[in-house]
């Protein structure tokens, strides 16, 4: 069973996207039982809340599910406990890094590092540019991309 955490800031706008997206493909390829994802935020500001409107209206305008997904911070058990800890951008993986000290390990990426052909290296808030269209595209890319890697990693 491999484990995927994406991580962002709140936990409600980018890495419940990526969560969600991820769980879609995961089910359209048949491997529920081989995969598992989750989200999380480095930051506790909005525990136990739903994913942010924009998110929700985009995942539903793409008739992809959000249900039951609710806010929670990162731990350091979370850094035990998964194979690939995804951070949406840099300011994430620094505070992901910092988290697990000297237990730092590659499973710590950005999720845009799955996406050679990106012009940019960070997955934009939308928290604060409202933008979720195109964090929507740059998620589902690098899901997709991740998800082949994953594929991969299975067959071993």
């Amino acid at each position: 069973m491999k484990k995927i955490l994406f991580v962002c800031l709140g936990n409600i706008c980018r890495s419940p996207m990526a969560e969600a997206i991820m769980r879609d493909l995961i089910a359209k390829e048949g491997l529920e039982g081989k995969i598992t994802v989750d989200s999380a935020g480095t930051g506790n500001w909005h525990t136990g809340k739903p994913p942010h409107e924009g998110t929700r209206t985009i995942l539903s305008k793409h008739n992809i599910s959000y249900d039951g997904l609710k806010a929670r911070q990162i731990t350091k058990e979370d850094l035990n406990n998964f194979d690939y800890i995804i951070g949406m951008d840099a300011e994430n993986i620094g505070n992901i890094k910092r988290l697990a000290g000297n237990a730092q390990s590659g499973k710590i990426k950005r999720l845009l590092d799955y996406v050679k052909e990106s012009d940019v290296e960070d997955v934009p808030d939308p928290y604060y540019t409202g933008n979720f269209t195109e964090v929507y595209d740059l998620v589902t890319k690098g899901c997709e991309n991740l998800l082949k890697e994953i594929k991969q990693d299975l067959l071993k």
